[in-house]
């Protein structure tokens, strides 16, 4: 085959003409079957020249609230282990607190409740805090650097506002009731109330980070519908042949 014969036959090719027919009309009869197999073989070639690029786009995943890089595979996983560890971790020390402010309200002996109020003292000091905040900021940082997003999944966004709700609660009402309880040594029933409202919304947090419930929000939908429109369909750069076509074979 000429050069010429193979530009004709990939412009046929490319322009969606579906009948063989055509092609042996312009190639000629006897080098038909040559001249298909040199059309699949130098037709990507001829193609790339003529099929526009597709378009991708750059930048960060829609779905957060501000344009973060994403984070490479090993820090999201680093982060991922601190975050589970610190919020199961919560947990269990609310868990504890609760068991200690039910012994120190129910017990007769005031050595009890004041070793059960000091030893609330010490998780209060040294644990609760530093737990909490790692709680929040890896969370924070997890939905911000992944494509989850903080504000584009409803049980992302309900959970975030539970962790800051519950750790400012933490710092500024648990804690300073703790201290109260030390220096009076009297039994109160808010540290029994204070740390059960806390370990439900803890193994509320628990739950839907398991099961990711509701969806998307308002944002997540707008930005998918955005995301969708914006893509660029891709140019068939051959049609298919039909099924009742004869398949044609390279001569050995």
């Amino acid at each position: 085959m000429t050069a010429i014969e193979i530009g004709t036959a990939a412009k046929i090719f490319v322009s969606d003409i579906e009948s063989p027919q055509t092609a042996r009309s312009l190639l000629g009869g006897p080098n038909f079957s040559q001249s298909w197999s040199v059309i699949f073989t130098c037709t990507p070639r001829l193609v790339r020249g003529v099929t526009p690029p597709v378009r991708r786009r750059t930048g960060p995943s829609p779905g957060t609230v501000f344009h973060v890089k994403p984070l490479p595979r090993p820090a999201r996983r680093a982060i991922l282990v601190a975050h589970v560890t610190a919020s199961v971790g919560w947990l269990g020390l609310t868990a504890g607190l609760l068991a200690l402010g039910v012994t120190a309200y129910t017990t007769k002996s005031p050595a009890t409740t004041q070793a059960a109020y000091s030893a609330m003292k010490v998780f209060g000091d040294w644990l609760l805090v530093p737990v909490a905040l790692l709680s929040l900021v890896t969370g924070l940082v997890l939905s911000l650097g992944t494509a989850w997003g903080l504000a584009k999944h409803r049980w992302v966004w309900t959970k975030f506002w539970l962790t800051l709700v519950t750790a400012a609660a933490t710092i500024f009402a648990l804690r300073p009731s703790i201290n109260v309880a030390v220096l009076e040594g009297i039994p109160d029933s808010s540290l029994i109330g204070a740390p059960t409202v806390a370990s439900t919304a803890y193994f509320f947090m628990t739950a839907i980070s398991v099961l990711k419930p509701w969806g998307l929000t308002r944002r997540g939908r707008r930005l998918r519908a955005a995301a969708t429109a914006s893509r660029t369909p891709r140019t068939p750069t051959a049609t298919r042949r039909s099924k009742d076509e004869p398949s044609v074979r390279q001569p050995a």
